[in-house]
């Protein structure tokens, strides 16, 4: 054997037998598989492998097809491992087929004097029509996820519009009722501060003109409506309490 570079053959005593390349070599190799699921997948392995040096014998003279030798340990280690696998599982584990195929490989080929460098699972497509269904839910999870995330926004929005409207009810009850606290005690005062100035004057006097104070005024309001037509203004021999209230019970009535 002579390595590279100008030699000398002394025919016709030598020939030379033939040539060999130390260079790294590619092989694609490509077969089709059936899955678990029974999916028939089409699948590309590059494999990349070398001469070694100190076994130039073996490699040339043990193998007449290195290629197809290659070929044959790559399909056998494919087809022996993705029908175990279903086409999810298949995609995932990539990986672990290309070591797989590499170890293999490489524990048979360096008898050979081959050094296989590196396998790699270059492409792996399942039959037009599967991919198709594939690409189909998979968009179908993602409107799935797109309609569930709507909807959760939603109900956030809903809940802290009605966590709003809640404490704007609260508040507006707190002020009405401190409003009409308010009312109350400044009337209250007025009263007792009436009811001291006015000699002879008792509480029901002053509480009856309190209150005719607010029918007139109340009347006011009501004659003002734009939907309010007729207004009673009942006339009785009963308490004028009553006939406040009957009247003011009878204008709001009549539309």
């Amino acid at each position: 054997m002579a390595p590279a570079g100008c030699q000398v053959v002394l025919w016709p005593c030598q020939t030379i037998t033939g040539l060999v390349s130390l260079r790294v070599e590619e092989l694609r190799v490509q077969g089709e598989c059936k899955t678990k699921d029974n999916v028939f997948v089409n699948v590309v392995v590059s494999v990349q492998y070398q001469i070694i040096p100190e076994k130039v014998f073996e490699a040339f003279y043990r193998l007449t097809d290195p290629r197809a030798q290659i070929t044959s340990y790559v399909l056998d280690v494919v087809r022996s491992t993705l029908p175990t696998l279903e086409l999810d599982q298949a995609f995932e584990a990539k990986d672990d087929i290309a070591i797989r195929v590499k170890e293999n490989l490489d524990h048979i080929m360096s008898g050979f004097g081959y050094a296989i460098l590196q396998a790699l699972v270059t492409e792996m497509t399942p039959d037009e029509r599967v991919g198709s269904a594939m690409n189909e839910i998979n968009a179908s999870k993602r409107l799935k996820e797109a309609a569930f995330q709507k909807a959760e926004g939603d109900k956030i929005r809903k809940v802290k519009e009605a966590e709003a409207e809640a404490e704007s009810k609260y508040l507006s009850g707190v002020g009405v009722a401190r409003q009409r606290k308010a009312i109350v005690d400044g009337l209250r005062d007025s009263i007792v501060d009436f009811s001291g100035n006015i000699r002879g004057t008792s509480s029901k006097d002053v509480m009856d003109l309190l209150l005719m104070t607010q029918y007139f005024d109340t009347l006011n309001t009501i004659g003002t409506q734009a939907h309010n037509g007729v207004t009673f203004l009942p006339s009785s021999n009963g308490s004028f309490e009553e006939a406040v209230r009957t009247g003011v019970l009878q204008s709001g009535m009549i539309r």
